[in-house]
């Protein structure tokens, strides 16, 4: 089966198996414990939790090596990629995988130790930024369609942040008291790889979380604050709703309208909850350790 799943993924990773997105615009897809689940947007507003679709790691056996699934027990990062027809999952038990959301297929799999974020690339190019392990502490690039071969590693202490910004072709990487700035070089070669070009320092330590808000801006979370950036002059200010709320663990903020969702630490490192800022609201997550929300973007 392994082989079969090999075979498969020689296809370029971007040839999408479904027509039309499973995941709709505004939609919430919640990653904690082994689990994926997917909110209807609509509801999510009115406070009331609707699933719509769901994924379990078990539901990979047969497609992947069976010490996958002891790497699979902690997912932290869920990202709508490819026009809302995959996932890019990230797990800090030391796993990063590409999931087909229609079929439900692995396009894509690496031992990626304690990862906690990770972006696609032109070119089918996976970036992944790896936390605090003995192995980890790293940036590491991966070509989408060759498994587990990393072809490209650089430092990255407490990595924890990955956002491709395609109008600057810039991949943008968060560490713990810095914010880095890579560029895509030599793609055609054998040897591709990723080229530092700026270092921003943080305006507070323990970079989290990172996420596009608007073409030129992004947002930042730290210990104990949540900032938007400025791309082009690296300027940090307050994001109002939450800027004194510490142990964010993801947010996700439209800079056009203003609505906010987000998860925050309530036991340990985890939450039962998902909240929104305008509007106002929060759903319950009782059948996990839920750790991060992403709202599902328009394609």
């Amino acid at each position: 089966m392994i082989i079969g799943c090999l075979l498969l993924m020689q296809a370029p990773v971007w040839a999408g198996t479904n027509d039309m997105p499973l995941l709709r615009p505004n939609d919430l897809v919640v990653c904690g414990d082994d689990k994926i689940q997917v909110y209807d947007d609509a509801a999510a507003r009115r406070g009331e939790a609707i699933l719509t679709w769901s994924w379990q790691a078990n539901e990979a056996k047969g497609q992947l090596p069976e010490e996958y699934f002891g790497m699979l027990r902690s997912l932290d990062d869920c990202k709508p990629v490819r026009g809302n027809t995959q996932l890019l999952v990230t797990s800090s038990s030391g796993a990063t995988l590409l999931l087909d959301v229609a079929t439900k297929r692995i396009l894509f799999y690496a031992k990626t130790p304690m990862a906690h974020s990770a972006d696609l690339l032109p070119g089918g190019f996976v970036a992944v930024v790896n936390s605090t392990h003995t192995a980890g502490n790293s940036l590491e690039l991966y070509d989408g369609r060759i498994p587990e071969k990393v072809l490209y590693k650089d430092t990255l202490y407490s990595g924890h942040g990955a956002v491709w910004v395609t109008e600057q072709q810039e991949l943008f990487a968060l560490g713990f008291d810095s914010l880095l700035v890579y560029r895509l070089q030599d793609v055609r070669t054998a040897t591709p790889r990723l080229e530092k070009v700026r270092v921003f320092p943080l305006p507070d330590e323990g970079g989290h979380e990172l996420s596009l808000t608007s073409s030129n801006q992004l947002l930042v979370s730290t210990h104990h604050h949540v900032w938007l950036m400025d791309m082009q002059t690296g300027r940090f200010t307050p994001l109002e709703p939450l800027k004194d709320h510490a142990n964010i663990k993801s947010a996700n903020y439209d800079a056009a309208t203003g609505a906010l969702v987000y998860t925050i630490a309530e036991e340990s490192w985890w939450t039962h909850h998902v909240y929104g800022v305008n509007p106002d609201f929060r759903i319950e997550i009782p059948d996990m350790r839920a750790y991060k929300v992403r709202v599902v973007p328009k394609p």
